[in-house]
């Protein structure tokens, strides 16, 4: 078997972007994706809130938009999603995207808007695992995603629900609409169907991860930034979900989504069929560990424990926007104000990553 490759890098803020470039040289960014095709790239905003190692990095961006420019991608645009809890405007905004989206005259398009991007009906050619049991009337994905590249941009970090959360769970966004929050209880199957779905719809597909601070914790919001300074990039998810899952020092083939991934064929995630190259990471392990925190705590209960079966009362009828209510509040006016801008603070003043945040174009603000 032909192992899959995942290039990984260490790097520091003075050589960041010219890092990123020779990261996508590594990880074969041409052989993955169409010269001739428009690239999306396609960022992760986690919290609307710039909070570090919860979402897409600016130097992540900028340095994947000018390695791909090198290599002659110069059609890109960036798509973003909402969700029922995040608002990407304000996610560009506060994460200093809209800066940079000026800089290099991006066009930026939005999956929720009708002008922007019309939903049509998709059958797969393949046999989902859930999906058409979670859209029995039928599959609606973003037309303007059809025979075009895409670039994942996660972020290493933690997640409550999948363990880890990376490439794979990145297609969750720009693909689904917001019914998505339906897909918790089957959260594995889903981010292994939107796979398979992917590289049905897509020219090329490719990933690049920024571990520049990595999310120790409860994620993808409440965690604790620890600077790691690793970046990664791949063709492949599946593989470079399952080396950032191993970075953090979990077991890769333990993880329902990339174990069914890699027994369906839709990547490895066996670290021992996989190349690494770039850094030797052999001996690296970040020791981190998921957690809850009081929201995730709770509604855990409902999509995987003993109070499964009053899904349906409470997700499926208008008693949903209790718990989106009870989600908003908590992260946004409770938990960020009283633990989140604290270490944010001490991460803009006290690490390097910090600092470099403050030298991109935007005014900061924690609000």
């Amino acid at each position: 078997m032909t192992k899959a490759k995942v290039a990984v890098l260490k790097t520091e803020p003075e050589t960041v972007l010219r890092d990123y470039a020779r990261l996508l040289e590594l990880g074969e960014a041409d052989k993955y994706l169409d010269k001739n095709a428009t690239t999306i790239l396609k960022d992760n905003i986690s919290w609307h809130f710039m909070y570090p190692g919860a979402n897409t990095t600016p130097w992540q961006f900028e340095g994947t938009y000018l390695g791909l420019k090198e290599m002659g991608y110069a059609d890109q645009v960036c798509v973003q999603n909402n969700t029922v809890v995040i608002n990407p405007f304000k996610g560009e905004r506060l994460n200093k995207y809209k800066p940079l989206f000026e800089k290099y005259n991006m066009p930026v398009l939005y999956n929720f808007r009708p002008q922007d991007i019309k939903w049509v009906e998709y059958k797969p050619k393949g046999e989902t695992l859930v999906l058409h049991k979670i859209y029995p009337q039928g599959l609606f994905l973003p037309e303007y995603f059809f025979g075009k590249n895409i670039v994942h941009l996660p972020t290493i970090k933690c997640h409550v629900y999948t363990t880890y959360t990376g490439a794979m769970k990145n297609a969750f966004g720009g693909l689904l609409t917001t019914r998505r929050h339906y897909t918790h209880t089957w959260i594995h199957e889903t981010l292994v169907d939107l796979l398979m779905i992917q590289r049905e719809i897509h020219s090329g597909l490719f990933n690049v991860m920024d571990g520049t601070t990595a999310g120790n914790g409860p994620g993808p919001r409440t965690m604790w930034p620890v600077v790691k300074d690793y970046i990664l990039a791949s063709g492949d998810p599946v593989a470079i979900d399952a080396i950032s899952a191993k970075l953090m020092g979990f077991d890769p083939m333990t993880i329902p989504c990339i174990r069914i991934a890699h027994e369906k064929g839709l990547g490895v995630g066996d670290p021992r069929e996989i190349e690494i190259v770039g850094e030797d990471i052999s001996n690296v392990n970040f020791h981190f560990q998921t957690g809850h925190n009081a929201a995730t705590g709770f509604v855990k209960h409902f999509w995987w424990g003993p109070l499964k079966k009053f899904q349906k009362l409470f997700f499926h009828t208008p008693l949903v926007y209790f718990f989106v209510l009870g989600s908003y509040v908590f992260h946004d006016y409770v938990w960020y104000p009283v633990k989140g801008i604290p270490r944010v603070r001490k991460w803009l003043r006290e690490t390097k990553w910090g600092k470099l945040f403050q030298k991109y174009p935007g005014k900061f603000s924690y609000y």
